[in-house]
């Protein structure tokens, strides 16, 4: 006896056949079964984390209140200014002592290399490093030389200041370099500042 099962529209129905050419008739049974619909659903979570990273910038010391006073002599590493023939030795400090022997970084900026830092050099005094500072133009070279590495930037403005215009050692994030000088030349009435961007 063979028995053939045919799954349509939900509802079963069973035919029966038997072998040796008799046939048996068999009405048709219809069984509806009730199937509710499953429903299957799917939930997709996303989740963002946002680090943030705190830069801690330096902090420059204030001016110096005996700009004459002696300070120890440390030796950074070499400023060189090709478009205005500098190539000489950068100091820590900013007191005239250390300015007296070459380019002298501000205390508590960023070293070259490092977010913001300040350079200060002499104009008509002992070597003149700073001399000619006012023909420097915009994407001039001023290259840096310390035991971290070469660091090489980009003039990207100049102006003149007021003697107490000490925002120029504010920090900040940016990878920018300061250098600035006594203005006019012979003259201690105004400061004459250049602005850098580190190359890339």
């Amino acid at each position: 006896m063979f028995r053939r099962f045919v799954l349509a529209s939900f509802a079963v129905v069973v035919a029966t056949s038997c072998s040796g050419g008799d046939e048996a008739t068999v009405a048709p049974t219809s069984t509806t079964a009730s199937v509710t619909p499953s429903t299957t659903t799917t939930t997709t979570t996303t989740t963002t984390t946002t680090t943030s990273t705190t830069t801690t910038l330096p902090t420059p010391i204030a001016p110096p209140a005996d700009a004459n006073a002696a300070e120890q002599v440390i030796e950074l590493g070499k400023i060189s200014i090709p478009a205005i023939d500098v190539e000489m030795g950068l100091y820590e400090g900013i007191r005239l002592t250390t300015l007296d022997l070459g380019p002298g970084h501000w205390p508590g900026t960023a070293l070259p290399g490092s977010a913001r830092n300040v350079v200060a050099g002499h104009r008509v005094s002992k070597h003149q490093v700073f001399l000619r500072i006012n023909e420097l133009e915009i994407g001039a070279e001023i290259i840096f030389e310390t035991d971290a590495g070469t660091f090489t930037y980009l003039v990207t403005d100049a102006q003149v200041i007021e003697p107490t215009d000490l925002w120029i050692i504010s920090q900040t994030p940016a990878f920018t370099a300061t250098l600035f000088a006594c203005h006019p030349p012979g003259s201690t009435a105004q400061r004459y500042a250049v602005f850098a961007e580190l190359a890339q």
